[in-house]
C-alpha cells in the first residue's frame, strides 16, 4: 500500500514511523505539520517498507509511506482512542476532527477542521449538506445516503456543534428521492436538521451553487460562504465523520464508485486508503487491456492517470475506466483560434469570462487572470471545455495558472 505524505490541501504530513517498524490498522503513522495539514493512519496490519518518492496521480512524484500488508492479518481496526464528545468544547471537538485525518471527501481534500473553523466575525446561522453529486456515473453519496444515514445524522450533529449553526440542510438532487426518504426517517424531531430536493442539474454540486439553491442567497465574487452565514460540507465527509469520531477512529478506508464500460463488476466500493489502482481494478474485473484510459472522480472535473501504480487516496470518489470503442481517439480533437461564439460566457455557473482567460493564459497573463477576472472563483466544473467549438482546453489552462499563481504567493 502506498501513502502519499500530501493527501489534502495543505502541507504534508510528518512521518512518525521509519523503516522496518510494524504498524496496526488504524494506527497513526503521520502526524499534521501544523493548522492546515492533517494526519494518516495506517490502513492495514503490517510494516513499514520504505519512505520514499512514488508517482501521484497529478504527475509529479510525491514522497510516500510504502506499507507491505501482513496478508494473514485479520485486519480487524485496533487502534482507537475513544472520547466523550459531549464534553468537549467546540475547540476541542475541531481538534478531535483534525485527529481523525478527515479531508472533504467530494474530491477537494481541504481539511475537514480547518473548515469548520470560521473566524469569529463571520457568525454561522446554516450548515448545508452537499448531497447531490451531480457528476455522471458517481455515486457513492448516494449509496452512503441510503445505507448510512444515521452516521450523517451524528456527523451533521457534530460539525453544527463545531461551527455554532442552528440548523443544517441536507440537499440533495431530486433524481435521489430515495436517498431523500431515507434521510427524511433518520431526522430528528427537533426540525434542526431538513432535508430538500433541488433541481438536477450540472454543476448543482458547486458549494455556491448549492447556496443559491437552497436559501436564495449570492456568495459574492472573491468572498466565501461564511460571509453569508454558511459553512458546506459533503455528505461523504460528515456520515464518515459521525462514524469514526464517536469511536476516536482515524481515517483508513472510503466509498469509492469503481465503474465504466471497461468494468466488469462495476459497484460502490470500500477500499483502503493506499490501495494501489491496479489492486483495485483486478479486482472489479477490469479487462487486461492496453488501450483504455482510467479517471479518478468523475469524467467532468476528473483527472487522468497514466500509471497503475497510483493509489487510492483521500480524495479519489470514483475510479472510471474506459475501454477502446469508448475512447476518443482526439482524431477531432486539434484546437483552433478564439472564435468570440460566447458560449463559454453562458454556460460558466459562475459568471465568469472563459474566453478572456482562456486568451491572458494563452499569453501566461496568469496575475491578470486572478486580479480582473477573478480566476479564484473558477471550481474547474469544465463545461466551457465541453462546449468549446474551438477545442481549446480551457479548465486545463486554468488549473496551470492557478498553480503557478499559488507557487508565486508561497
Amino acid at each position: 500500500m502506498i501513502l502519499p505524505l500530501a493527501q489534502h490541501i495543505g502541507k504534508p504530513a510528518v512521518p512518525l514511523v521509519r523503516a522496518g517498524e510494524e504498524v496496526l490498522r488504524g494506527q497513526p503513522i503521520a502526524r499534521a505539520d501544523g493548522f492546515l495539514s492533517v494526519p494518516i493512519h495506517a490502513p492495514a496490519d503490517g510494516v513499514i517498507e520504505a519512505i520514499e518518492l512514488k508517482p501521484s496521480a497529478r504527475g509529479p512524484m510525491v514522497e510516500s509511506i510504502v506499507l507491505r500488508v501482513y496478508e494473514a492479518s485479520t485486519q480487524e481496526l485496533r487502534w482507537a482512542e475513544p472520547r466523550d464528545l459531549a464534553a468537549l468544547e467546540p475547540k476541542e471537538l475541531i481538534q478531535a476532527i483534525q485527529d481523525t485525518g478527515m479531508v472533504g471527501l467530494g474530491g477537494a481534500t481541504f481539511p475537514s477542521h480547518a473548515k469548520l473553523s470560521v473566524p469569529g466575525e463571520f457568525p454561522i446561522h446554516t450548515l448545508i449538506v452537499n448531497g447531490c453529486e451531480c457528476e455522471p456515473y458517481l455515486t457513492c453519496d448516494h449509496k452512503l445516503m441510503l445505507e448510512h444515514p444515521d452516521d450523517l445524522m451524528v456527523g451533521t450533529r457534530l460539525a453544527m456543534r463545531a461551527i455554532g449553526a442552528r440548523r443544517a440542510i441536507i440537499g440533495v438532487e431530486d433524481n435521489k428521492l430515495d436517498a431523500v426518504e431515507s434521510i427524511r426517517r433518520h431526522l430528528p424531531a427537533d426540525g434542526s436538521i431538513s432535508v430538500e430536493a433541488v433541481q438536477t442539474k450540472y454543476p448543482q454540486g458547486a458549494e455556491k451553487m448549492l447556496i443559491k439553491s437552497l436559501l436564495g442567497v449570492e456568495v459574492p465574487p472573491g468572498k466565501l460562504p461564511m460571509h453569508v452565514g454558511v459553512v458546506v460540507n459533503n455528505v461523504g465527509t460528515l456520515a464518515q465523520l459521525g462514524q469514526i469520531l464517536p469511536a476516536g477512529q482515524g481515517l483508513t478506508e472510503r466509498v469509492v464508485t469503481v465503474t465504466g464500460p471497461g468494468i466488469k463488476k462495476p459497484g460502490d466500493y470500500w477500499v483502503p486508503i493506499g490501495t494501489p489502482m491496479r489492486t483495485v481494478l483486478e479486482w472489479a474485473g477490469a479487462p487486461d487491456v492496453s488501450e483504455r484510459e482510467i479517471i479518478l472522480g468523475g469524467p467532468m472535473m476528473g483527472q487522468a492517470v497514466a500509471s497503475l501504480d497510483v493509489p487510492v487516496t483521500k480524495g479519489v470518489s470514483g475510479i472510471l475506466v474506459f475501454d477502446k470503442p469508448h475512447m476518443d481517439d482526439g482524431a477531432e480533437r486539434k484546437s483552433y483560434p478564439c472564435i468570440k461564439c460566447g458560449e463559454c460566457v453562458n454556460v460558466c455557473p459562475m459568471g465568469l469570462n472563459p474566453s478572456m482567460m482562456g486568451m491572458l493564459a494563452a499569453r501566461r497573463e496568469y496575475d491578470a487572470m486572478g486580479e480582473h477576472y477573478h480566476l479564484g472563483d473558477c471550481f474547474e466544473c469544465g463545461c466551457c471545455t465541453y462546449v468549446c467549438p474551438s477545442h481549446i482546453p480551457l479548465v486545463q489552462q486554468f488549473r496551470v495558472a492557478k498553480g503557478i499563481l499559488r507557487e508565486k504567493a508561497q
